[in-house]
Order: C-alpha cells, then structure tokens, then sequence
C-alpha cells in the first residue's frame, strides 16, 4: 500500500530532509509541497541537490486538497501548527515537527512560547515523538509531536537512568555543542559565515532555552518529582550535528550497563563498549542515535555522551519512524540510512 504524504514547510532544512528521505521510502508518495514566500518554485530550484526527483510544485497551504492524503508532516515554526492541524479532516494523520504540541499543559506552553495555546484540546491529546519511549501510544495515534532536536539528544542518555534511580536527579549537567542548521534556514546576522566559520559559543544560557520545557516535562514524569537539569547548549562551527555530554553522579559500571541493556534491541540507537566515546560526525545524515559513557578519575561519577544528527535523528528521520508506526509500516522502513562520512 502506497501512502499519500503531504509536507507543509518544504522550503526549510527539515522539509527537504523529509523529502530526501522520502523519495526513497517503499510505501510513501509525496502528493503535496507547501511553502511560504517560495510558493510556486520548483523543490529543485530551492534546493538543487533534490533535482532528480519528481516532486509537486510547491504550494501556498490554502492550495492543498487534503483529501486522499493519509499524513501530514508539519515543518513549520511554532505557533502555526496549531490552528491548522485543528481544522485538518479528522481522517488525516498529523506528526508536527514544530514545537507546538510537545507541552501537554497549555501553562507551560504559554511559559516557554510567550502566547496562549489555540487547540488546547488536541495539545492534551498529542503524543510525545520520542519513538523508543512512547511507540505503542505512537502506533494508535492521530496526532504525534516530535521532540526538540537538543531535548532527544540528552534524553537517549538520560531516561533510562532517571528511570532506575541510578543518577542524582539533582546533580545533572548537560552540555551540548549544536551545528547551525539547528537554527533554521531564515537569515540571521549572527549565522553568516564570517561569524560562525571559527566562533564557538554558547545561546539560551541559565535555563533559558526552549526544549527546557521539555526536559522538565519528561524527567519529571519519570521521577515522580520535580527534575531540573542544568543545560547550556552552543553553537559549533559545524552545519548539521548534536553532541551531549551529561555529567551525572553515580555507578559508571551501573549507567553503561543500564544503557547498553535498555538499547539493546532498538535498531537506531547503539551503546559503545564502556570507556569509548562517539563523534558528531559518526551519525551525519543518519537516523542513528550514538551513546557512550565514561568514568571519571572521582568515584562514582560518570560522563555520558550522546550524539544525533539534528535533522534526521532529532527532527525528520523521528517524524518518519513516527509516521511509519502510525501507518502500519515497519518502523526502519526508508530509514537504515548509513552515516556519511567524511
């Protein structure tokens, strides 16, 4: 069975990595392409490498006929999802990729998005896009939020340790290094070139950042208690990538041993040999997930490293192995994508 796949957003990185990993996929069609101020160019015109693919002209969203298609990938900036996915036909299936459902209190929302939630009943009835954690609620699904790319990173290393009790829930520390495609393809000063070729620092410090929400939000829920993690992400030199490393108190032995356990069966998400630590650039373009973990020279401290590709990974490769439990499909189908490299 062919499923008809509709994406609003194109024109942005997520958009054309959903299209690249499409084109490829055994059981899906892409039928509609919506973009903003780049609708009616041709996918090829705004992203050359995509050329050899026979694709839809891109469309403003009032153009699209919704009907005949099975799902929805929303690529879109917060905030303009909400609407639009509420007046979608019930029989459309939606993942979101924006941030506009992970939140399922409308309070939280409103704290770290600075405005009032539109749909606040399909907010309630979103589910959390992290697949390994919530596939069986993701396989009934019409609604899946995908999660931040920053917020996935650290939660492959950290959920199976908040969950077994094996870290001090009040001593974690996360810090991240981040390519800038992370931060959208709309022009920004501080990500031309000249000022990001040799320049490495850090945004959204002392707890500001949005994907907060999220970690507060999950950890949380898992403990049973308020969890509040300290996170600093920052900006490398570097187009696309994430790399976490988390600094937890606890059994180095124990943590690995709880990881590699945990992952064992998950064909996206590989454990390393205790001691060894993975690179950014060892999952590029991949839906891969690496995981490392280190013991410090001080007992009973550990250093865990995790490592995604932020658009495949952390953003369109999930929303496919969302989209594919929510369609009946095997969850790796058009994703055993091998890392490129160099």
């Amino acid at each position: 069975m062919t499923h008809k796949i509709a994406i609003l957003g194109a024109s942005g990185y997520t958009g054309a990595e959903l299209v690249r990993i499409i084109a490829t996929h055994p059981s899906m069609e892409i039928v509609a392409l919506s973009a903003g101020r780049k609708a009616g160019m041709e996918m090829g015109a705004v992203y050359p490498q995509l050329r050899h693919l026979d694709l839809p002209t891109l469309v403003t969203m009032e153009e699209i006929d919704f009907t005949g298609v099975d799902l929805v990938f929303a690529a879109l900036p917060h905030g303009l999802s909400q609407a639009l996915v509420r007046d979608l036909p019930q029989s459309v299936k939606v993942v979101d990729l924006g941030a506009d459902f992970r939140l399922r209190d409308p309070a939280a929302y409103e704290t770290w998005y600075g405005a009032a939630h539109v749909a606040v009943e399909l907010q309630k009835q979103a589910v959390y896009g992290l697949t390994e954690f919530y596939r069986d609620e993701i396989r009934g699904a019409r609604l899946v939020a995908g999660t931040g790319c920053n917020a996935a990173t650290v939660q492959y290393a950290l959920r199976p340790l908040v969950s077994a009790g094996l870290i001090d829930l009040d001593r974690i520390i996360c810090d991240l290094k981040n390519g800038i495609s992370g931060a959208g393809r709309s022009l920004k000063e501080n990500m031309l070139f000249a000022e990001r070729a040799t320049n490495v620092e850090g945004y959204a410090q002392g707890g500001k950042h949005r994907h907060m929400g999220e970690f507060d939000q999950e950890f949380s829920a898992l403990a049973g208690r308020p969890v509040e993690i300290i996170f600093t992400p920052h900006l490398v030199p570097a187009s696309r990538g994430i790399l976490a490393d988390c600094y937890v108190e606890g059994d180095p032995g124990a943590i690995h041993a709880a990881l590699a356990r945990r992952y064992a069966d998950e064909p996206f998400v590989t454990v390393l040999p205790f001691g060894q630590a993975p690179g950014m650039g060892h999952v590029t373009a991949s839906n891969q997930c690496h995981i490392g973990v280190i013991g410090d020279r001080k007992k009973n401290r550990a250093l865990v490293v995790s490592t995604l590709d932020n658009l495949t990974k952390g953003s369109s490769g999930q929303a496919v192995q969302n989209a594919n439990l929510m369609l009946g499909e095997a969850e790796t189908a058009g994703l055993m994508l091998a890392p490129v490299f160099p």
